[in-house]
Order: C-alpha cells, then sequence, then structure tokens
C-alpha cells in the first residue's frame, strides 16, 4: 500500500488541493511541511495529527519540515476564531517557541540521511520591510479573495469583534511561507488542520502566481503541479464534544504540564465508539491488527485491550520506554496493587496524579496518628469523621485496610524512602510526602 492510500485508509485525509499529489508521492520522495505557532510553550494533543503525519512522511522516505512561526506567532492566526488573539511579548514567544521545538523534535528523526528540518519563519520574514512585502506578496492577493476564506469570514461578519487589519494579514505571512519553501527547498506540499484549508490554498495560489509573475505570463489552472495541500479532518470524539479536553483541562505534550500518567490514563479512558477512530489516526500498528483490536472491543470490551495498546503506545512514543513503565505501575498501584515495592518513578507520578500532603521526617519518626493524619491532610472533614472511617473500614494505607482507630504513621510506612499512599474508599488517594 502506498503512502497515500494509507494515509486514505486510515482516514486522515480530509481534503487536497489536487489529484495530482498522489501521482507526485508515488513518483519519488517530495518534500513537505507544516507550520506550528507558539501559542503556548507546549504542543497539545490536537497537534498531534500533523505531528504524527510528519513522522508517516519522513519514515516513507520523504523530507519534512517543522516550522515554528517566530514570525505568524507574533500576529496570531485568526482562522475560526470567535475574536482578536492578545499579542505575545518577546519573553513568552521566545519561550514558547523553545518549548514546541521540543516537543517538535521528541516526533522527527533529526539526524542521518533524511534528517528533518525545524525552522522559524521569523528568519525569512524579519528582513522583509512593509512596502516589499506588500509590492513582493500582496499584489497577488485580492481583498475578495482572502474575504471569501470561510476561516475569516465569520469575523468580517461579526459587527461586535470584526478582524484588524494585522490578523487580517496573517494569511498572507503563512501563504509566503510556503513560497519561500518552495523556492528554497523545493517543498511541495504543506499539511494541516481542516481549519487551515484557507491559508494553505491561499499558499498554493501565491506559489502559481508568483511562478507565473518570474515568467513573464499570466497564471493558468495548469500550473498546479508546483505545489500541494493536504488537510486533516478534525479530531472530535463520538459524541460531538472536543477531543483533547479533559475535566482537569488540556492534554499537552510536555510532561511538565500533563504527566505521562495522566497521558495514559486519557488514552486508556477512550470511549468504545472512538478507539477504532483514534487507533487509525495515531497508532503506527497496520490496519490488520488495528482490526483485531476493533473486534476485541466489541467481543471483549472490559478489557480494553484497544484502549491499553493505543495508551502505550502514545506513551512511549511521546515520552518513552521509562515513563511508559513508571505510568502503567502507577495505574496498577492506584487500582489496588500492593506498592511495597514500588519504583520511586512511579510514585513520582502518583504524586503529580493525586492531592499531596506533605510531613516532616522528624514527625513521622516520632509517630502521626492515622487520624490526624487524615483531619489535617483533608482527607477526613474532621478527627470524628476521621474515626468513624477507620471503624468503617474505609481507610488503607499503602493500599492495606487500616482499621484501628489508634493507628500510627510510621518510618517502615514509607515507600521509595519518603512516601506513603493514604486511601478514602475506592477511590479517594491522598500521597503523604515526607520531607
Amino acid at each position: 500500500m502506498t503512502l497515500y492510500k494509507e494515509l486514505e485508509s486510515r482516514g486522515v485525509l480530509k481534503q487536497v488541493t489536487s489529484p495530482k499529489l498522489q501521482d507526485a508521492m508515488n513518483a519519488g520522495p517530495i518534500t513537505l511541511y507544516c507550520g506550528f505557532d507558539p501559542t503556548s510553550d507546549s504542543l497539545h494533543v490536537g497537534s498531534l495529527l500533523p505531528l504524527l503525519t510528519l513522522k508517516r512522511f519522513q519514515q516513507a522516505g520523504h523530507k519534512v519540515i517543522a516550522v515554528v512561526g517566530g514570525a505568524t506567532g507574533m500576529i496570531g492566526d485568526p482562522s475560526f476564531k470567535a475574536q482578536e488573539r492578545s499579542l505575545l511579548t518577546e519573553e513568552i514567544l521566545a519561550k514558547n517557541l523553545r518549548g514546541i521545538t521540543g516537543v517538535i523534535e521528541k516526533f522527527l528523526e533529526l539526524k542521518g540521511s533524511n534528517a528533518a528540518r525545524v525552522m522559524n519563519n521569523y528568519d525569512w520574514t524579519a528582513p522583509f520591510s512593509f512596502v516589499s512585502f506588500l509590492r513582493d506578496v500582496g499584489k497577488h492577493f485580492t481583498i475578495n479573495h482572502m474575504m471569501a476564506k470561510e476561516s475569516v469570514r465569520a469575523r468580517l461578519e461579526d459587527r461586535d469583534h470584526g478582524i484588524s487589519y494585522t490578523e487580517f494579514s496573517y494569511m498572507l505571512l503563512q501563504a509566503y511561507d510556503f513560497y519561500h519553501l518552495n523556492e528554497k527547498f523545493g517543498c511541495q506540499l504543506q499539511i494541516g488542520g481542516s481549519d487551515q484549508w484557507g491559508n494553505i490554498t491561499a499558499g498554493t495560489e501565491l506559489i502559481r502566481r508568483m511562478r507565473a509573475h518570474a515568467q513573464g505570463r499570466e497564471a493558468s489552472e495548469g500550473d498546479d503541479d508546483h505545489a500541494f495541500g493536504l488537510t486533516h479532518p478534525l479530531v472530535m470524539k463520538a459524541d460531538g464534544t472536543k477531543f483533547g479536553k479533559t475535566e482537569s483541562g488540556t492534554v499537552w505534550l510536555n510532561r511538565d504540564k500533563t504527566s505521562p500518567y495522566q497521558f495514559y490514563q486519557f488514552w486508556v479512558q477512550t470511549q468504545d465508539a472512538d478507539i477504532g477512530t483514534y487507533l487509525r489516526y495515531f497508532s503506527f500498528k497496520p490496519l490488520t491488527e488495528i482490526t483485531a483490536l476493533e473486534d476485541a472491543v466489541k467481543s471483549r470490551p472490559e478489557k480494553r485491550e484497544a484502549q491499553q495498546a493505543l495508551a502505550r503506545e502514545m506513551v512511549e512514543m511521546v515520552h518513552g520506554k521509562e515513563a511508559l513503565a513508571a505510568a502503567e505501575e502507577a495505574t496498577q498501584i492506584l487500582f489496588g496493587a500492593d506498592p511495597v515495592q514500588a519504583s520511586a518513578a512511579a510514585l513520582g507520578e502518583i504524586r503529580n496524579a493525586v492531592p499531596n500532603w506533605e510531613l516532616s521526617a522528624a514527625k513521622l519518626q516520632a509517630g502521626v496518628s492515622l487520624v490526624e493524619a487524615l483531619a489535617e491532610s483533608g482527607l477526613s472533614p474532621s478527627k470524628g469523621q476521621a474515626r468513624k472511617d477507620i471503624e468503617g473500614g474505609g481507610i488503607s494505607i499503602n493500599n492495606q485496610k487500616a482499621s484501628d482507630v489508634t493507628a500510627t504513621l510510621k518510618p517502615e510506612h514509607r515507600l521509595a524512602g519518603e512516601y506513603i499512599l493514604l486511601r478514602k474508599g475506592k477511590k479517594n488517594y491522598l500521597l503523604v510526602w515526607v520531607k
């Protein structure tokens, strides 16, 4: 199966600008790019589909470029946004650029004969003067053409917010990125989410017009074999809610913002109705294996084999094997496994996933009443309720029932030398952090 056909089979092709793209991909390696604006210091799971598509192209022998938006990030993409973005300061922009560059580099091979490039569009945009940009780029766009783009039309019709000239011009900057990469590196393809269709087609149009202008002629329909666009579908849940949002907020690709354990849980908790789609979008497993996992969901839904397979693959891909091992171990402990031999890494994952209560080593050495610990930590609202919780069999120390109201926490309770795990009921955990 060719890469194009595989992308089709996985459902990750939403739109292409020309059917000639398939022929171009089949003819040999092409160069493609995807842009990532630094709206935060990390990318989130909403960026996974284009990131993984870049990875698929690179593995198939094509040459990939990831562009971080040092220039476009100063403006902000208005595509399908209800109102103007807040402009970033130079300090925040620089921090965000470093953060997303680090995330992108996890997915692409940066060494070897087919090394990926990670580039900043500020490098080729900054030398432009305003007048030069208007003469060289702006002259190839009509206001009518720009206003027709669905991504900004709604903003133009919104009298309360409208759209500034700054954001309206964003399309030209992204279009010029494509032109520059096409001229400098022979880049033929830009990919992105379906919300980028207007910006991507602006790029293909600019390339077509500027090539014709350089040759002293008018652009024609036959010029569409020099640059192509490809978009992905918007990833949604089967119930229509937004993918990548949880009760605790956005799911990030940076472990400092979303821990490997939390990332693992995000995928494990995927609904049965969504898991087949997500496996096709995000997994590198063969389609035959994905079909087998879908069958397992139907015949053995309680085992969650497909969800666990996807969770393992995604955590290992984003955070590495050690993080995956710690996330799986933490999951087992929080579902009742004996934590006595737990690794420090697994307990560190738990520390990021459940409420913490700090306790001095000196105080623990003297012995701390379990009732006092429950009340002071807030796991039980009062000492009286703490006694009732213990007597009712609802309290566990390191996943072992504690039924004695006179029990104390002692140094020998420590896990990995610095933690004690308390639980109230089945799911209310508290990690005592001995410092």
